[in-house]
């Protein structure tokens, strides 16, 4: 039994653009996990900033009352009033 020339011809052809398609298809779904990971990622980031802008928020407000003001530049910067000593115990 021969096989005919046109058939193998088909049969390559059809081989090719399968072979090409599958290439395509895998190198999509790669690309698709990429992206998949860095929104993720992202997302983390956004949520981590989120609780940042909070945190701020709220230490803007506070800072607004002087007492408040008074006892966070003690603490931070260890300021002080006139003739107090200020002993920095680490």
């Amino acid at each position: 039994m021969k096989i005919k020339f046109g058939k193998i011809l088909w049969l390559a052809a059809t081989a090719v653009v399968f072979v090409y398609t599958a290439k395509l298809t895998v190198r999509n779904v790669i690309t698709l996990v990429e992206v998949n990971d860095d929104a993720e990622k992202l997302e983390q980031q956004r949520d981590m900033y989120a609780a940042r802008i909070k945190e701020d928020s709220t230490m803007l407000e506070r800072l607004k009352y002087d007492e408040y003001l008074e006892e966070y530049a003690r603490e931070r910067y260890h300021m002080q009033r006139e003739g107090e000593s200020v002993f920095v115990v680490e």
